[in-house]
Parts: structure tokens; sequence; C-alpha cells
């Protein structure tokens, strides 16, 4: 039993049936409220902008009300979690209420310590910070997050679902560099993998479309968003991704060159004088599209492509070749592949990538019918031709759920 804070009393644990998720960036906090009854969404926001005096709180309740947005500074993201509070409050879903029986934060590195949700206690909060020199952009947020959470709600279990947790069955062949093991070992440099929580979520509502048993089904997972990254599942075990020590490698991303050759970085330093600092700009936030054409919505790409604009087509053209290496690549080291599978932004909604990613893979078995590829749906659906040898899958990703569902099944156990 546990004790209601709001009656004196004492309630059970299954009375509890609300998850709160947060996903707090370097300047922003997205959240969503979620009953595990139904799996539904009770309420979903965004505060944005935080620590500017154009900070923006979107707050949308989602069975009845209508959306509502405040503008005007949030000095910090303490602040930001609290007008969260009050919006979700003003819905009669407040933070004190004995329904909500956890809360689950998004971190997006765990190391190799952090393989499966993990309930946050002060030596939990310290590992995490001590990954800060792996994931500086990262992590300092997620502890802000967790930080402020704890705070509003001490007496709450406060749960990190990790990106790279799905990622740490890789084996150690595929997560080692070649560099030396002493100096790798030091620093921690290696392959962990990130957008693990749809990994995860994608590769296993791949397999309940095909109506088989996860640990029957090989597949390719393509989360093509801003960011980007590929990886190969085994039976539900993740054996390889793209991305690596950071999300900087891998696929072709909005802003992220991935895949570089690594003396770029040395030649840049010697031939243009440039800093390690603005090399790390350049690669994270002034490559990949919009370094190629100056665009990084595909949407917009493609309608350049259409119009006949060169560097549009270059970069299209770059995009997909990236994307044909790595679905062979993950082929090889599969043996067998029963679905690749697009998710994401970019992987859900654009029919002419997962066209041209496709094309002339004949010889895998890969394929899309046109006409199911071209149909929009916002449900997991097949759009390979009847009776091919690989399904070809689009499967929203639902990261938020995935949390839920973990942090959920973590403090219920």
């Amino acid at each position: 039993m546990t004790t209601d804070p709001t009656s004196g009393g004492s309630r059970s644990m299954n009375d509890a049936h609300r998850v709160l998720v947060l996903n707090s960036g370097s300047s922003s906090v997205k959240y969503q409220l979620l009953d595990m009854r139904d799996r539904s969404r009770l309420a979903t926001g965004l505060v944005e902008r935080i620590g500017e005096s154009s900070s923006r709180l979107v707050h949308t309740p989602m069975k009845g009300g209508e959306t509502r947005e405040r503008t005007g500074r949030i000095s910090g993201h303490d602040e930001a979690l609290k007008a969260a509070a009050d919006e979700l409050a003003a819905d009669g879903l407040g933070l004190d209420s004995p329904e909500l029986a956890a809360i689950g934060h998004r971190v997006v590195h765990g190391g190799l310590k952090f393989s499966e949700p993990t309930v946050i206690t002060d030596e939990v909060l310290k590992e995490i910070e001590r990954l800060v020199p792996v994931a500086p952009l990262h992590n300092p947020a997620n502890i802000t997050g967790i930080r402020t959470a704890r705070a509003l709600r001490p007496d709450l279990p406060q749960v990190a679902v990790f990106d790279t947790a799905f990622h740490t069955t890789i084996p150690e062949h595929a997560a080692r560099y070649a560099i030396d093991v002493e100096t790798a070992d030091a620093h921690r440099i290696r392959r962990y993998g990130f957008h693990g929580t749809s990994h995860a979520y994608v590769s296993r509502r791949t397999a309940e479309l095909l109506g088989r048993p996860v640990a029957d089904v090989n597949v390719i997972v393509l989360h093509l968003g801003n960011g980007a990254s590929a990886s190969a599942v085994a039976g539900g075990r993740c054996v390889e991704t793209s991305m690596g020590l950071t999300p900087l490698e891998g696929l072709v991303m909005g802003t992220r060159s991935g895949d570089i050759d690594p003396a770029v970085t040395f030649h840049l330093k010697r031939v243009a004088g440039m800093s390690a600092d603005e090399i790390d700009v350049l690669l994270n936030k002034k490559s990949g599209l919009v370094g190629l054409c100056g665009d990084n919505d595909m949407r917009e790409i493609r309608r350049r492509v259409d119009e006949g604009d060169e560097r549009a087509a270059l970069a299209f053209d770059i995009y997909i070749h990236r994307l044909k290496k790595y679905i062979g690549a993950y082929s090889a080291v599969l043996g067998r592949v029963d679905a690749v599978v697009f998710t994401a932004g970019v992987g859900e909604n654009s029919a002419p990538v997962r066209e041209a990613a496709l094309a002339g893979l004949e010889g895998f078995g890969l394929a899309v019918d046109a006409g199911r590829n071209a149909a929009r749906s916002g449900e997991p659906r097949l759009v390979s031709p009847d009776g091919a040898r690989v399904a070809v899958a689009v499967v929203p990703t639902d990261e938020e759920l995935e949390i839920a569902g973990q942090t959920f099944g973590l403090v219920h156990n």
C-alpha cells in the first residue's frame, strides 16, 4: 500500500494507472500523460525556448477541451515543469493525483551499465552524470528534468528509460571500434547507438503486424527523422546499429553528416584552421541535408527536386545512397531478413524516400507496391506486393508510449 498525499489515506498501487512521460531537452520540455489501462493519452504538451523572452507552452488535453498556449519568459526547467503541472491540474490531471503511478524520463545515454528501465536513485543519478562527457548535449538536460520532477514529487517513483538500452545486446565485435583497447576503455569509446526506444517499439510492432512471434523475426528498422538511424534486430535483440559513440555516425541526417572519414577533422584543423568546437558545429549542425542543399525538410527537398533543382536532387541521391548501403550491410549481418520497416517523420510520410531506398534491391527480395506505398495512413501497414519474399512495412513510432509502458511495467512488478 502507498499513501495518497491528497487525502492522507492509503491506496493500492492498482489504483495508480497514469504515467507522466518527460523528455527534457536543452531548451525544451516535452510531456505526455498516459492512462495505462487502455494506453491512451490524456494530455500532451511542449514548453520550448526555455530561458528566452519568447518562451512558449502549448498544452493539449486529449479527451475534451481545446489546445491552450502561453507565451512569455520561462526562466528554467523547474519553472517549465511547474507550468506544465499547472496546465495538467487545470484539466483535473494534476501531479498530486493518486492515479499517477510514476514519472518516466527519457535519458539519452545510459552507457553499458543501464540495459533496462531503472528506478532513479541518488546513485543512478550520479552514474547518469558520469556519462555527461559522452553525451554533453543531452544528458545534462535530462538530469535537470529528473531533478525538477523529483523535487515536485519526491514520493513518486521516477524511472529512467535509456535511448541506448536496446542496443546493449550488440555483440562485442560489432560494438568495438578498431582502436587501441586501453584508450577505448579508459574513455568509454565504443558503439552505443541511440533511438533505442523507437527501434524496440517498432521492431516489436512489426512482428505483430506480420503475425509472428518476436523471437522468430529478423527486422531492419530505418528510423528516419531529422535525426536518423538504422538497426538490425534479430529475434527481438539488436545486433547492429548505425549511430555510435554519439548520434553523429551513420545515415545522412537533417543537419548531421553521418559517416565521414575521421581524417576530415584533422584536415579541417590543419588546412582551414578550424577549432574542435567549430568542427563539432559543422558536422552536427551545418552538415547532412542542410549542408548539401540548404534545407533539412524532406518535403521541401522533394518539392525542389520535382522542380529540377540540382542541389536538392544531389542531396536526395546522397541520402538514398547511404540508406541503400545500410540496408545491404544489415541484410548481410542478419543473414535472413523478414522485414524492412520505415518509421519516424520521413520514414512514415515520404513515399518517394521509401520507393527510392528500395529501388534496384529486387534481388534482395525487396520492393514496394506503388499504390500501397502512396496511400497515407497513421496505422502500421505493409507496402510490399503480395507474396513478397521480404515484407516492407511502415510502422509509426511511439517513443512516449514505449517509455510509459516500460515505466509502468517496472513500478508494478
